[in-house]
């Protein structure tokens, strides 16, 4: 794929809908000259945000939709009431349709989804779809899937995440053979559901050169960064993933107290600022915002609702390498190799 990559952006999305979307495409487009978007929203509101941002000249086209979906709708709520006319409908849409190359949304992640694989699909070969993040680790980034899109799995979900999320780690971190290891209780063969258990004999009799598979990965793994690919189900990912969010608010707050609390603990703090900005930088959550819904017939990432403008834009970096590096393509190849190589 050329270096050109067009985006759509659910700009009505999120918490703070166009107020975050529009600076975080700006901030996004200054790192990426090429791109363009499409911004799907109220035009009323949105045109006057993009006219304030320069580096969004000439490259924004907005399409206008006065329907948005609520951050607390229920998916079949959000489908029905929003489907062929809601600014997130229109924005995945657009991908289906080849006009734009990824589509990437602030908005209800059910709602999400739902209507992603109503207009994209599966691909051929997956069950159900999954939702990948990067994980901050002390080697740098991991990649954790599935992180809440569905609930309860089995052994052959379980080996096309593990595909999946190897393809992603191909193009993020420029690996050809990533580490994959499934998320357990422990590392000894015997431990784990049986689900678990299958799914790593699987990957162990496969072989695949693909991907390099590990072994069984616990809790403390995800910080290590001890494989490149952590697959899990959705409902122990997405504890896993709002129990490390809290514990970084946590740390981050002990500190604050504890660098405030006396005249030495103030003076100190201000001799370690430099330290102390490293590492919120490194626990900062907006540098590894997006997930990406990965077994869909189109790349769609989710930002968190909350975000703020450089945490939107770091979706759309997400978005922009997924879609450069043809991440669709990427996938699929993995699949027929799985296919190929899975043993009986």
């Amino acid at each position: 794929m050329s270096q050109r990559v067009c985006i759509s952006l659910d700009a009505m999305g999120g918490d703070h809908g166009p107020s975050t979307v529009v600076p975080g495409a700006a901030l996004a487009r200054e790192r990426h000259p090429g791109t363009t978007f499409l911004m799907f929203g109220d035009e009323a509101v949105i045109a006057p945000l993009v006219a304030k941002e320069p580096r969004l000249k000439d490259c924004v086209e907005i399409r206008h939709t006065t329907v948005a979906v609520a951050m607390d709708d229920k998916p079949s709520q959000a489908v029905r009431q929003g489907r062929g006319k809601s600014s997130m409908w229109q924005a995945i849409q657009a991908v289906r349709d080849g006009q734009a190359d990824a589509c990437v949304s602030a908005g209800n992640t059910g709602a999400l989804m739902a209507m992603s694989k109503i207009c994209l699909k599966t691909m051929s070969g997956i069950e159900r779809p999954a939702i990948a993040c990067l994980w901050p680790t002390v080697r740098g980034e991991s990649i954790v899937l599935d992180v809440g899109a569905t609930i309860g799995t089995d052994a052959e979900h379980l080996v096309e995440m593990a595909v999946m999320g190897s393809a992603m780690a191909r193009i993020v971190f420029d690996l050809d053979r990533p580490t994959v290891g499934l998320l357990n209780v422990g590392t000894e063969e015997m431990k784990g559901n049986e689900a678990v258990k299958e799914a790593a004999r699987i990957l162990r009799e496969m072989e695949s050169p693909g991907l390099s598979y590990h072994g069984f990965a616990e809790g403390t793994d995800l910080g290590r960064g001890t494989v490149d690919v952590v697959v899990t189900e959705g409902f122990t990912g997405n504890i896993a993933l709002k129990t490390a969010e809290g514990t970084a608010k946590q740390i981050g707050s002990y500190l604050r107290a504890a660098m405030t609390r006396t005249l030495a603990a103030k003076i100190g703090a201000l001799f370690a600022r430099q330290a102390f900005r490293a590492l919120r930088d490194k626990m900062n959550p907006s540098r590894a915002n997006g997930g990406v819904f990965l077994g869909l017939e189109g790349i769609v990432i989710k930002s968190h609702g909350s975000e703020n403008a450089q945490g939107f834009a770091a979706a759309i970096d997400l978005a922009h390498d997924m879609a450069r590096h043809d991440m669709i393509r990427t996938i699929r190849e993995r699949l027929d190799q799985t296919a190929a190589l899975a043993p009986a």
